[in-house]
This record gives structure tokens, C-alpha cells and sequence, in this order.
């Protein structure tokens, strides 16, 4: 179980309200890597805008800082042998290099500059570092790129390095550290992260990072994007169409429930939830069905919990397919409620208005009871507001716009 800062936001609270009423309306930009853009905002960033590339390359301390990094590298590769943290160590960011990188970076940032209008206008509006939105924008930039550089640490840490990550059943690392074969490939990786197009930096870690879950097979972060414009594309239509206040309630949120059998693609539990959601919206009580899940249990299941129950709503309980919205990144209940609100926010649902969760009776009083004390020890706030109850198996609950947050220590759902 991790644990880490206690930080606690109360409901629009601390938070600039520029940022509160910016975040909701952000949308990512076309054509970034969503693996490595939803770990990472501020890196994705920094590569994309050529402007502020050109300062970071052109800066004296970020390009020694660059260098060393490099030679360190090169010389790890050549002398670690089958030592597999005297290789992966070289591209971790060490305290002094993220204080140093920290320094650099708020020198850099003047008025009306291309850093400063990268911050004001793509990271303080994500709403990605949210929990720094008290801060000044070069404040909150340095906080951004340190948060950035923890969580590149934990990648490497775990799916490199073979660290216990947070829940080590589902996502632990691929490989068999004691393979023969394995530092070979670490060599490989070292070497593409080092070529000649990262040139900034923290380029050949955070290319490192990305190689490293992509050979763990571990993309989930990046299941089924753009939703906006593919598995969401039909209620995306439909959320912009409805008259949310013919409704008690804008949506109706199905947790999911993984089969521990790995050729099952949606569990008994799954398929009962589904049905105990499309009670309730045949009630007329919400105009949308989230079903929240990804690809958790088992070990490296190839199904997707979300992607499962939305065809058996379809398909077995005919609901249309433009009342239906996916979660496919959720790991943990946690985060089922998170990234519901995420959603909410994100696609411009109404933020003040109540939504209803139903799930199993033992899952829906976890929920409403510890769920939230776990919500703020593992994600440092509470996603949601309890509402009433209505059953055994439905619940209320508000979003909290904290849940823009990224977790820095949650590769597969940041």
C-alpha cells in the first residue's frame, strides 16, 4: 500500500479559480503519445513546443546537465555488464539533478516568453498538476517538471529495475530480472534512449521510461485513445445534445468486476452490475451508463472490464450505443470513482449536478464507507462527495475537479 504526502483540498477550495474554471474545458493536443503524455504532461509538453525547445537546448545549465547525463550513459553501457541497476541508475533523476533542472527552468521563464505561455495556456488549464494550482505559474512549473521526474523514477523503478509497485498481483514487472538475456535488452534500450533526437535534458529518460513499458507490454494508459473521437464518439454527440436537467442524476456509474479466469472476458459480477445499471437507467434516472475498468485481472488480461460490459449492454440488454460512456483505464475502485469524475469534467458534463454508482452490495458500501480514508492515503484527495443512498446497491455522489490530478506512481492509469 502506498503512502505518500497528505494533501487534502477541500471542494473549491485552495485552488486559483483561473484554474478551476479553465480545467474542464481543456482538451488534450492531437498527436501525442498518450502513454507517455498522461504519465508525463509537462515533458510531452516541453517536445512539442519548439520554441521552448530551442530555449532549453540553448540554456547553459540544462545543456551540462544534458551532457553529463549522456556520458554517464554512454559509459554505464559499456562497463555495467549484466549489472541491471548500474545500467538503469544512469537515467534516473537523482536529487541534485532535479533541484538543478528546477533551478534552470524557472530562470527561463519571463514574462510573455514561450515558457510562460506554455504554462499559462496548456499546464496550469489541464488541470494535470491541479494540486499546485495555489502556487505562481513558475511555481507550479517547477513543481510540474518535479512531479514529471518522480514519476519517470517510478517507471524505471519498477519496469525496468523490478521495484514492487503498488499492486504487485496485477502490475508487476514482465521480465525475469535473473534472465540471461535480460540485460542485453536493457543495453538495447539504453542505446535507442540515447540517440541523437533527445536532445534536451530529460529526453533519454523519459524515452527510456516509455521503451521500458512498452516491451513490459504495459500500454494501458493509452487503451482505446482518442476516446473522445472513437469508443466515446457517440455519447460525446449525445452529451452535447442533452438537457441534463430532465434528470435526477447525469450518469450512472458501473464499476467493473475482472474475472480471475484469464480466457473470461467479462465475469458473472461484471454482467450483474450491468444489469442492476440498466434498471435504473430504463427508469429514466440518468441520460448516460459509465462502465469504468480496464485491463486488470488477470495478470496481463487481454480483456478490457470496460470494453466488456459496454458490449454486453449493447448486445445482451440492447441500451444504445450513444447512452453508453467508457472508462477503460481504472485499475482500483479508487479510481473507478476518479476517473469518473475526470470524465465528467473533461467532457463538459455538469459538474454540480449528482451522479449514481451501482455495484454490489459489499462494493457499493465500500464506497460510501473506507473508499474515501484509501482515496486520500493513496491519491492524496477525496475524487468524490458522498450523496445519499437509495438501495443496498446505489449510491450518490459529486465529482471533485481535483481528480485532474495525474498520479505520478500509477503508469498504467496516472
Amino acid at each position: 500500500m502506498k503512502m505518500r504526502f497528505f494533501f487534502f483540498l477541500l471542494f473549491g477550495g485552495l485552488c486559483s479559480l483561473n484554474v478551476l474554471a479553465q480545467s474542464p474545458k481543456y482538451t488534450f493536443p492531437e498527436g501525442l503519445n498518450p502513454v507517455l503524455y498522461k504519465n508525463y504532461y509537462l515533458l510531452t509538453l516541453l517536445q512539442r513546443d519548439s520554441a521552448v525547445r530551442k530555449l532549453i537546448q540553448e540554456d547553459p545549465g540544462l545543456s551540462t546537465l544534458f551532457k553529463n547525463k549522456t556520458q554517464k550513459i554512454a559509459e554505464a553501457v559499456q562497463t555495467c555488464d549484466n549489472d541491471i541497476t548500474c545500467l538503469s541508475k544512469t537515467f534516473k533523476f537523482t536529487e541534485l539533478e532535479i533541484v538543478e533542472a528546477g533551478k534552470r527552468l524557472s530562470l527561463l521563464f519571463k514574462k510573455d516568453n514561450a515558457l510562460n505561455k506554455l504554462v499559462e495556456n496548456e499546464l496550469i488549464p489541464s488541470g494535470c498538476y491541479l494540486k499546485y494550482g495555489n502556487l505562481k505559474p513558475v511555481e507550479l512549473l517547477v513543481k510540474a517538471w518535479e512531479q514529471d521526474a518522480k514519476a519517470v523514477n517510478f517507471t524505471i523503478g519498477v519496469y525496468v529495475e523490478g521495484a514492487k509497485p503498488n499492486y504487485p498481483k496485477i502490475d508487476s514487472i514482465s521480465f525475469n530480472l535473473k534472465d540471461k538475456s535480460y540485460p542485453e535488452l536493457l543495453r538495447m534500450n539504453a542505446i535507442l534512449s540515447s540517440g541523437p533526437r533527445n536532445s534536451m535534458f530529460f529526453e533519454p529518460s523519459i524515452t527510456f521510461a516509455g521503451i521500458a513499458l512498452d516491451i513490459n507490454e504495459r500500454d494501458e494508459a493509452g487503451d482505446f485513445e482518442p476516446m473522445r473521437s472513437t469508443v466515446n464518439r457517440a455519447s460525446m454527440e449525445a452529451i452535447a445534445k442533452t438537457n441534463f436537467a430532465d434528470y435526477p442524476y447525469s450518469l450512472i456509474l458501473v464499476p467493473g468486476e475482472g474475472p480471475e479466469e484469464r480466457d473470461v472476458a467479462l465475469s458473472a459480477g461484471g454482467m450483474l452490475r450491468c444489469r442492476l445499471a440498466a434498471v435504473e437507467f430504463h427508469k429514466g434516472l440518468a441520460p448516460f451508463i459509465m462502465v469504468s475498468g480496464g485491463r486488470v485481472h488477470p495478470f496481463k488480461t487481454k480483456y478490457s472490464e470496460a470494453d466488456e460490459m459496454k458490449k454486453y449492454l449493447m448486445r445482451t440488454l440492447q441500451i444504445p450505443e450513444n447512452a453508453i460512456i467508457m472508462e477503460p483505464h481504472a485499475r482500483h475502485t479508487t479510481t473507478n470513482m476518479r476517473n469518473a469524475a475526470r470524465i465528467i469534467y473533461r467532457y463538459g458534463m455538469p459538474t454540480d449536478k449528482v451522479a449514481l454508482t451501482v455495484t454490489a452490495k459489499s462494493q457499493s458500501m465500500y464506497i460510501s464507507g473506507a473508499l474515501l480514508g484509501r482515496c486520500v492515503q493513496e491519491l492524496g484527495y477525496e475524487p468524490y462527495k458522498l450523496g445519499k443512498r437509495l438501495s443496498d446497491f446505489a449510491v450518490e455522489f459529486y465529482p471533485n475537479v481535483m481528480s485532474l490530478q495525474l498520479d505520478f506512481d500509477e503508469p498504467m492509469d496516472p
